[in-house]
C-alpha cells in the first residue's frame, strides 16, 4: 500500500531562488542537483508523506531524488510514535527520498544533523535570530517548536540503501491545538505570509547542499550542528525514569548521543527535559 492519498499527484519543476545566499557557490548548486532531482511531486492530501514516499520506494517507483509535498497531511509521523498535524495549505509537509549508499551506516545521526542545518539556513533567511537545532530532530525558535524531522531508513545487511527524510515546518498557521501550545509558525515570528511550495523548494536546495557537505566533511556538519544546539552550555533539568537532576548540556557526538557536563551520554528516549521545555 502506497499510503492513503485522496487525489492523484502532479510534478512541477523547481529552481534555486534568485539572489539567494542559500547558494553561495555555483559548483555546490550543481552538486546539489545530483542529490534530489528538479521535480517536486505535489500530493493534494495524504496521511503521511513519509508513508507515501516509503511505499513508492518499496514498490520500485522511487529510486532516490524524489521530493513529495502534501498540501494536507492528517497523520504525519514523528519520533516515538508522535503525530504531526498540518492544516491544509498552511505548512510544509514533505518527504525527500535519498539514495544513501554513499553514506556510512554509522552516520545516520549526521544525516539528521545535515537536514537540521538545511532547515536552519532556510528559516534564517526570514528571521536571523533565535533559531536553534533541538536534539535530536526539531527546530526551535527561542523556546518554541517550529519544525520537526523524521528520517526512516531502508538497510540491507550493512548497506544503507535509502533514507526517507520527512520534514514538517509550520509556516502560516495562526493557532495550534491545546496540546501544542509551544508550537510557533514562521508567520507568527515574521508577521508575513509564505508560499509553502516556494519554501519547500528553497528547503530542498538547502538540505541538498548540506548533504553534499556531509559526504565530504562530516566533521563540519557535526561542528555546525553543535554551534546551533538548543540549550548548549546551559543548565537544564533532565528526567531519567523517576529521577530528576540538574546538569549542563555540553554537545551531541557523531553517534547522536547527548553529552552532559559529568561525561554521561544519553541515547534518544533515555532522558527528557522537565517543565515542558523540551
Amino acid at each position: 500500500m502506497l499510503g492513503d492519498v485522496l487525489t492523484s499527484h502532479r510534478s512541477i519543476k523547481f529552481a534555486p531562488p534568485k539572489n539567494s545566499n542559500l547558494l553561495p557557490d555555483p559548483t555546490m548548486d550543481k552538486q546539489a542537483g545530483t542529490t534530489f532531482d528538479n521535480q517536486l511531486i505535489e500530493l493534494d492530501s495524504v496521511d503521511s508523506t513519509n508513508n507515501y514516499a516509503m511505499g513508492q520506494v518499496h514498490a520500485g517507483l522511487a529510486s532516490g531524488g524524489q521530493v513529495y509535498f502534501a498540501h494536507q497531511q492528517w497523520a504525519g509521523k514523528g519520533q516515538r510514535g508522535k503525530t504531526w498535524i498540518s492544516q491544509r495549505g498552511q505548512n510544509i509537509s514533505m518527504s525527500l527520498v535519498l539514495d544513501s549508499r554513499a553514506l556510512p551506516l554509522s552516520g545516520q545521526f549526521l544525516l539528521s544533523a545535515a537536514v537540521s542545518l538545511g532547515c536552519l539556513k532556510t528559516a534564517r533567511q526570514y528571521e536571523t535570530e533565535g533559531w536553534k537545532a533541538k536534539w535530536p530532530n526539531d527546530l526551535y525558535w527561542r523556546d518554541r517548536k517550529a519544525a520537526g524531522i523524521l528520517i526512516e531508513n531502508i538497510v540491507r545487511g550493512q548497506e544503507w540503501l535509502f533514507a526517507v527524510i520527512g520534514v514538517g515546518m509550520n509556516l502560516n498557521q495562526d493557532s495550534f491545538p491545546p496540546g501544542l501550545s509551544r508550537a510557533v509558525s514562521l508567520k507568527q515570528i515574521t508577521r508575513k505570509t509564505f508560499d509553502p511550495l516556494m519554501l519547500a523548494r528553497e528547503l530542498t536546495i538547502a538540505v541538498a547542499l548540506q548533504i553534499e557537505i556531509l559526504k565530504k566533511d562530516p566533521e563540519t556538519i557535526l561542528r555546525a550542528f553543535n554551534q546551533s544546539l538548543y540549550k548548549r552550555c546551559e543548565k537544564v533539568m533532565l528526567k531519567q525514569g523517576n529521577h530528576q537532576f540538574e546538569t549542563r548540556i555540553e554537545r551531541v557526538n557523531a553517534e547522536g548521543l547527548l553529552e552532559i557536563e559529568d561525561g554521561r551520554r544519553f541515547r534518544v528516549g533515555e532522558v527528557e527535559f522537565v517543565d515542558g521545555r523540551w
